[in-house]
């Protein structure tokens, strides 16, 4: 029989959640280096996203959880093959030791068994394979296009290779050059002790399963399966295996049944630090379930970047503040680096915060090294919600610069 332990408190659940997702960051000790791949084994995935306001998405969220984060820990872990580029839900950096994993999706897309975004050209898929055969690692800019000049670059025949290439586990990407992807086969840039067998269904499942829980506290398997083709019905089959044999546990929250990984638990007696505040990102691993942020963090969040720019309530790129165990903010900035400011175009406190000056003091102690991770050395504010709360932060800004 699956066990069902007493209903959890939105606070015990938003405590369970924050500390799986290491928010806010414990004290660190050891390599930064070591720190970030830390985070990136835990969450399971990082996000990689190329809008730029700030800094881009992957940095950000990993900044978050490591506060000595640096840009070049990315490419360093790729580069000892520590880390490698494939698609969770997204595109994203996923953990080499998890590698085999990613072998599901790539020979369903290599068999025909899951579609992509293009139609099969073999005749140019075996072309660009056998040129970077022989001549080693290649970008999309380096196979020439005399076609249709007005087209897309990314419906260009080669980029469609390439693309088909690397999600069939053909190619990788052993490093970017100023963010382009840069290809090689496989075989060359895989570790040579990595485990590339196949798993099987149940494999893939009970990983798909572990591993979500363990990044994110609870879930349902809606959300262990969001976004991932033709595997919702293998996740819920094998979550009620798991539950009867009590390698999960699942509990109330509200009107919803969630799950747990038993030992995760153990969590909820440990402290989560309320009085840290972080800026996250649009895409940070916390937030990416919309839906579930509004079941758990009662936080209604939605990025503005896609939205008519009439239609936009808090602005294009509006980031989500995490205070005292609660979703308690957003903030819509842009980095202009060649001034070196870091506009805050607005920023809207969430109508249930009440404690403004305790906030305010939170930010204060976050502005000064968010201002820095984004390259800046001044601060604009623009507009806030409510009104009357820009005097304070202008205030704060002002301490920024005088302490500077």
């Amino acid at each position: 029989m699956a066990q069902i332990i007493d209903s959890l408190s939105k606070q015990e659940a938003r405590t369970l959640v924050l500390l799986s997702q290491k928010l806010p960051p414990a004290k660190q000790s050891g390599r930064a280096l070591d720190d970030t791949l830390s985070v990136i084994e835990q969450l399971g995935y990082v996000q990689i996203d190329t809008i730029s306001v700030i800094q881009r998405a992957h940095h950000h969220t990993l900044w978050t959880r490591n506060p000595s984060y640096q840009k070049s820990h990315l490419d360093q872990l790729v580069a000892e093959k520590k880390v490698f580029e494939y698609w969770s839900h997204a595109a994203s950096y996923l953990p080499m030791c998890d590698y085999r994993y990613s072998l599901v999706r790539k020979n369903a897309i290599a068999s025909g068994e899951q579609s992509h975004w293009y139609e099969r050209d073999e005749k140019m898929i075996k072309s660009v394979y056998d040129r970077i055969k022989e001549e080693g690692p290649l970008m999309a800019k380096d196979f020439e296009y005399t076609g249709n000049k007005t087209m897309d670059w990314a419906s260009k025949p080669a980029k469609r290779a390439l693309e088909y290439l690397f999600m069939q586990g053909d190619l990788m990407i052993p490093y970017r050059n100023s963010f382009h992807k840069v290809y090689d086969l496989t075989k060359r840039v895989l570790p040579g002790d990595i485990d590339t067998s196949l798993p099987s269904k149940e494999e893939y499942a009970r990983f798909l399963i572990t591993k979500y829980l363990d990044a994110n506290g609870l879930g349902q398997a809606s959300e262990i399966a969001y976004l991932l083709k033709n595997t919702k019905a293998l996740v819920s089959a094998n979550l009620q295996e798991m539950l009867s044999t009590g390698e999960l546990l699942q509990f109330k929250l509200g009107e919803k049944i969630y799950l747990a990984l038993p030992d995760s638990l153990d969590l909820l007696n440990k402290p989560l630090s309320r009085s840290k505040l972080k800026i996250l990102s649009p895409f940070d691993n916390l937030l990416i379930q919309r839906k579930r942020m509004k079941a758990i963090f009662d936080f209604d969040y939605q990025i503005e970047c896609y939205v008519p720019e009439a239609k936009r309530k808090f602005g294009y790129f509006s980031l989500p503040i995490l205070w005292d165990g609660k979703l308690v903010a957003r903030m819509d900035c842009k980095a202009d680096r060649n001034k070196s400011v870091l506009h805050i175009n607005h920023l809207a406190l969430e109508p249930e915060l009440r404690e403004t000056d305790a906030f305010f003091l939170a930010l204060s102690k976050e502005l000064a090294p968010f201002m820095q991770f984004n390259e800046c050395t001044t601060i604009e504010v623009h507009k806030t919600t409510p009104r009357d709360v820009r005097q304070e932060l202008v205030t704060i800004i002002k301490s920024l610069v005088t302490n500077d």
